[in-house]
């Protein structure tokens, strides 16, 4: 059985600098919300990489479910952000790292 993640790739738009502190409390909020959820596997802010963001790592039901929740990503819905939604094929010793 495959076991599978989403990766949310989340990239700057030009309006990016001009988040607001509450914009960025609603962000905190929706992750504190995916974690309590059991949706979060891991996100981070990616230091070095002009034009990046950060990412989540989703565990979802569906990519159809990951692809709600990256909408309703604050910093997406503000248009401070985009994403690219990426399926990751999860290698792990009970799947012999897919060998």
């Amino acid at each position: 059985m495959e076991n599978l993640m989403y990766m949310m790739m989340i990239e700057k738009t030009k309006t990016y600098n001009k988040m607001t502190k509450s914009v960025v409390t609603e962000h905190v909020e929706n992750i504190r919300r995916l974690d309590d959820a059991g949706k979060l596997e891991i996100c981070g802010v990616f230091k070095g990489y002009p034009g990046m963001a950060g990412m989540y790592i989703l565990k979802t039901q569906s990519c159809e479910e990951a692809e709600e929740i990256c909408s309703r990503e604050p910093l997406v819905a503000g248009g401070y952000a985009t994403y690219k939604l990426v399926t990751l094929e999860i290698a792990n010793r009970e799947n012999n790292y897919l060998l």
